[in-house]
C-alpha cells in the first residue's frame, strides 16, 4: 500500500478536485452578502421612518385604536410576520383578502391576477373591522397595483392612518398599474423604503439565463420587526407597558399571552371572542 492511498492521504488529483472550487459556488455567500448590504442601507436610510413609523403606531395603541398589517402575495409574508408572534405587539391583525394572501390558492396566479383589480380594496375596506383613529401598514414591493394603491387611499379616506413598505425605485422604473397613475409610496403618512431593486433578484450567474435569489422577504420582514420594535420602544418611553407576546414555548408563555390577550380582546381579530 503506496502512501497517497493510506487514510488521511489522499492522491494529489482528488486533493485537486475537492479544493477547486465549482462554478456557481460562491452563489450563496454573495447572496447572504447581497441581503446584509441591503439590511445595512435600511438601517444607514430609513432609521428616521422606522421611527415615525413605530411613533405613529404608539400613538394609535395609546389612542385606543387597532392594528393591521396587509400584503398581496409573497408580499404578505412580512404582514404575517408580525401577527401573532412571539415578542411581537399583540395587536397586530392581518388584513386577509382571499385568494390574494399568500400564494396557497389555485392557480397560484389568482393572486397576482386579483391584485390588478379595480374596486376590490374598497370591498375589503367596507366588510373588515378597521375605523377611523386606526393604523394599517400595506406592504407591496412594486407599490404600483391597484389593491395596495387603493387599499391606501381608501384607508386614509376613512380616518386610518397608513404606513407603507414598498420599494421606492420601482415609482423610478415602472409604469403604475392602476387607474389613478400613481404608487402606493404617494398615498402613505410614513414610506418605508425597502431598497429593492426592480425584477427583486440580487444575483446573475454564468449559465443561469434569468437574475434570481429574491431578497425582499430578507429585507421587508426586518423593516416591520424594527418597527414593531420602534414601537414597543416607543410605548415605553411613554410609561405603558407595551403589550407583547411571549413564546408558547417557554414556562408560563401561555399564561402570559392570555392575560394579554385577554385585556386588549376588543382590539384583537385573530382570536375567537
Amino acid at each position: 500500500m503506496s502512501d497517497s492511498t493510506l487514510p488521511g492521504n489522499r492522491p494529489a488529483r482528488l486533493t485537486a478536485q475537492l479544493t477547486t472550487p465549482r462554478p456557481g459556488e460562491d452563489l450563496p455567500g454573495r447572496f447572504l452578502d447581497a441581503a446584509a448590504d441591503l439590511l445595512r442601507r435600511v438601517r444607514d436610510e430609513e432609521t428616521g421612518a422606522i421611527l415615525r413609523a413605530g411613533s405613529l403606531i404608539a400613538d394609535t395603541v395609546t389612542a385606543g385604536g387597532r392594528l393591521f398589517a396587509f400584503g398581496a402575495g409573497h408580499s404578505s409574508l412580512p404582514a404575517q410576520d408580525v401577527v401573532y408572534r412571539a415578542g411581537g405587539l399583540a395587536l397586530m391583525n392581518l388584513l386577509a383578502v382571499p385568494g390574494v394572501t399568500g400564494v396557497d390558492v389555485m392557480p397560484a396566479t389568482l393572486g397576482s391576477a386579483l391584485e390588478r383589480v379595480d374596486g376590490l380594496a374598497d370591498a375589503v375596506l367596507g366588510t373588515a373591522p378597521v375605523r377611523s383613529g386606526d393604523l394599517l401598514v400595506i406592504i407591496s414591493l412594486s407599490g404600483r397595483n391597484a389593491l395596495p394603491v387603493e387599499m391606501a387611499r381608501g384607508a386614509r379616506a376613512r380616518g386610518l392612518t397608513v404606513v407603507g413598505v414598498t420599494s421606492v425605485a420601482y415609482a423610478a422604473a415602472t409604469k403604475p398599474q392602476n387607474p389613478s397613475g400613481t404608487f402606493l409610496k404617494d398615498h402613505c403618512d410614513v414610506v418605508l423604503d425597502s431598497k429593492i431593486s426592480v425584477g427583486d433578484a440580487e444575483l446573475t450567474a454564468e449559465g443561469i439565463d434569468a437574475p434570481f435569489a429574491p431578497a425582499s422577504t430578507v429585507v421587508t420582514s426586518a423593516l416591520m420587526q424594527a418597527v414593531m420594535a420602534s414601537a414597543a420602544g416607543e410605548l415605553a418611553a411613554r410609561g405603558m407597558t407595551p403589550p407583547l407576546l411571549r413564546s408558547g414555548n417557554v414556562d408560563g408563555g401561555h399564561d402570559w399571552n392570555r392575560e394579554v390577550l385577554d385585556e386588549y380582546r376588543d382590539r384583537i381579530f385573530h382570536r375567537q371572542t
